[in-house]
């Protein structure tokens, strides 16, 4: 804390001190006024200005050092002034006082309770920006928390200040206003306690409550505004239509059958969308196949004195087909329509809030569920669609495999196909702009694969910039920059994986005034709804996260708030979100890691365990990467957790259930873990946090103890 903060509660705490250690309050208290009550008010009538200046002034004063004897000086108020002078001078008194208060404490606390708890006050502060205005009148209308500790607690959040003076201001008006008036009577008050009748307390509830009504009442004007110009129908075919069939879509379909509500679910490519088709299952399967002979070609290490592989990449892009293949049932349109979801192929678009028309044939349904997801964003680089490149939705049409391969991104998707790439046999270079791969994890971790990839015969090249593509001499080349230096890097074929961006063209949404994010993603509430009360989107074309996981996670909020939002609805909860990248060694992380925690200005502690000495792990050949956790200083609590090395991706998963409900390190290290597998380093990594945590002194007792026990 710096010496002004230092100062200004020294000389905080000594008014205060003052006000109790010199009696001044009995000064101040309903006996004292009411025996000086004639003196002040002939005081008032010959020096007006100066009275209420005085008055004012003393008010600010006492409020913005939260004393208790607020009531008493706003009954002399209207002792004093009258109701209607009493009620102006009051009103702005307090508010002013209650301003001051809420500064002093912003300046004085918010910083340091930001660092140690600034979760928990992320979810505060987007409530109060949502609703802080809402929040802050009832509490101010029925002072069911003291109004000194409002000003304390709303100093902490991000409220605006303008907006706490004004809500403040409005929110006290009636409650001045009873005991400016009943100071008027000041001479017959015997107590405090008969202001306040329970007629007035009712009324000052409902008062309090009324902003919630007039939210809701607005929230219909407004979604009766959006949907003005629209003929609903008298009607309905369906109750939802939902229009994608990745993760996100088929999740909500399936939702709303086996809730036994009518659903068309629409798809114009292949039913299982990306994630099985271009994008999770057929990656996953090249991954396995390049796994395997990077095994081989370790064969040594497990004792095999010789082993080879004849790599055909021909067979392995149709193990690839094989595999989706083998899994399209589980997303097909014979499985979905058993369920009793009606499945149609075409390209959907929405025509009014309450009808979707494909193939030539309009569906008039109650809501709409956009589940559209997103494609592979290339950037404008001069010369790129005359060379030609692929993507992740295209690479499966190769047929042979490239001599020269470069990947352009240094994200999950890049990094997973240049590893592919390089252990099939192709010449790998990896371009990234940014200063280091994966660089949404921590250094360490970027530095551990970029040295795996360096090993596996990967050309890294971070902090580079592709500028243009072209042909010379028929040869394909990308040019790109480093340091001021061009760099030429010929290729045969050109993988750009630099991100995704949400498929929301031809939907029909600008005619309807759907709105987009400057991420393109769609504008969607905590529920998932649009500005269109009855359209919802989920999955990639909705954000925040483009996870198959966290779209499926999504579909049951969109559908459950679309089937049954008139009755009761659920805020979407991105509360602990796991993911993994599937590179060798795997990173899977949930939670937030040192960098994200730096950058929130959050105070952790670290621990972790180096996987090379698990007995699994040395076992299998595999004795390296580690788990990292961040846990609240002095607490088994977890902030977040990453892993690096093998089965990563499974492995995070006792860390996500911890997280989801509340168990600590603590809990982790009194579970039983099989002997031997992976699955033991988060044991031993939370007993790493233990040890750490020991309570020395209290073992150095225990070591007396057992001395004394020997004799």
């Amino acid at each position: 804390m710096n010496k002004n903060k230092l100062i200004l509660i020294v000389v905080v705490l000594a008014l205060i001190g003052a006000f109790f250690v010199f009696d001044l309050w009995k000064f101040l208290s309903l006996e004292a006024i009411k025996e000086q009550q004639n003196e002040i008010v002939q005081f008032y009538e010959n020096n007006r200005v100066l009275t209420i200046g005085l008055y004012f002034a003393i008010y600010v004063v006492v409020t913005a050092l939260s004393l208790p004897v607020a009531a008493v000086i706003t009954l002399l108020g209207g002792a004093i002034f009258g109701l209607v002078v009493g009620t102006i001078v009051v009103s702005f008194a307090s508010t002013t006082g209650a301003t001051l208060a809420f500064l002093g404490c912003r300046y004085l606390f918010r910083e340091s309770v930001e660092s140690k708890f600034s979760q928990q006050l992320s979810k505060i502060n987007a409530g109060m920006e949502r609703d802080g205005m809402f929040y802050l009148f009832t509490l101010r209308v029925i002072p069911i928390v003291p109004f000194f500790v409002v000003n304390l607690l709303m100093g902490l959040t991000k409220i605006p200040t303008r907006t706490f003076f004004w809500v403040s201001q409005l929110g006290m008006l009636a409650g001045t206003a009873v005991f400016v008036n009943a100071g008027t009577q000041l001479a017959k008050i015997e107590s405090l306690d008969g202001i306040f009748s329970a007629p007035i307390i009712i009324s000052f509830a409902i008062l309090g409550l009324f902003p919630y009504f007039a939210k809701t009442v607005i929230g219909r004007i407004q979604a009766q505004r959006a949907l003005k110009g629209f003929n609903k129908p008298s009607s309905f075919d369906r109750n939802l239509v939902v229009i994608g069939a990745g993760s996100a879509g088929l999740v909500s379909a399936y939702i709303a059958a086996a809730v036994k509500a009518k659903v068309t679910l629409i798809e114009k490519n292949k039913m299982g969308g990306d994630c099985l088709n271009t994008g999770c299952v057929p990656s996953k399967t090249l991954i396995r196949s390049a796994k395997l002979l990077k095994q081989i070609s370790r064969s040594s290490r497990y004792g095999v004195k010789s082993a080879s592989a004849e790599f055909d990449f021909k067979l392995a892009m149709q193990r690839v087909r094989d595999v989706i293949t083998a899994i399209e049932p589980h997303d097909s349109v014979e499985r979905y329509t058993s369920l009793g979801v009606d499945c149609v192929s075409g390209e959907a678009r929405i025509t009014s809030p309450w009808s979707v028309e494909v193939n030539g044939e309009t569906l008039t349904t109650r809501n709409i569920i956009i589940a559209s997801g997103a494609r592979p964003f290339v950037p404008p680089i001069e010369g790129i669609e005359e060379v030609g490149y692929v993507t992740s939705d295209t690479l499966w049409e190769l047929d042979e495999l490239p001599k020269r391969f470069v990947v352009l991104g240094g994200g999950p998707i890049g990094s997973e196909l240049a590893q592919v790439f390089a252990r099939f046999g192709s010449d790998v270079t990896q371009i990234e702009m940014l200063p280091r791969l994966l660089v949404r994890e921590d250094p360490e971790v970027s530095e551990v694969v970029t040295q795996q990839f360096i090993d596996d015969g990967i050309t890294v090249m971070t902090d580079t910039r592709a500028e243009r593509c072209l042909v010379e001499n028929g040869e394909k080349q990308l040019i790109c920059t480093r340091d001021g230096e061009t760099i030429t890097v010929p290729f045969d074929v050109l993988l750009v994986a630099v991100g995704r961006t949400p498929r929301t063209e031809g939907l029909g949404l600008e005619e309807l005034g759907v709105k987009t994010t400057p991420q393109k993603t769609i504008e969607t509430d905590d529920y998932l709804q649009t500005i269109m009360p009855t359209i919802y989107a989920v999955g990639d074309v909705a954000g925040p996260y483009q996870f198959t996981h966290v779209g499926a996670h999504q579909a049951w909020f969109g559908a459950v708030n679309s089937l049954f939002g008139t009755l009761k609805r659920f805020r979407a909860d991105y509360s602990v979100i796991p993911f993994a990248t599937f590179t060798d060694p795997e990173v899977a992380r949930v939670g937030i890691n040192e960098t994200e925690a730096k950058a929130q200005n959050i105070e952790y502690e670290v621990t972790t365990y180096g996987i090379d000495d698990l007995d699994r792990a040395i076992a299998d050949g595999e004795a390296h990467g580690f788990v990292k956790v961040l846990t609240v200083p002095g607490k088994d609590k977890i902030l977040g957790a990453t892993i690096v090395g093998e089965h990563s991706g499974e492995l995070i998963a006792e860390f996500v259930l911890a997280m989801k409900h509340g168990l600590g390190l603590n809990k982790i290290l009194g579970t039983i873990h099989i002997y031997p597998t992976m699955a033991e380093a988060n044991k031993y990594l939370a007993g790493n946090w233990k040890r750490a945590h020991q309570p020395e002194k209290l073992l150095e007792w225990i070591e007396r103890f057992h001395a004394w026990r020997r004799g």
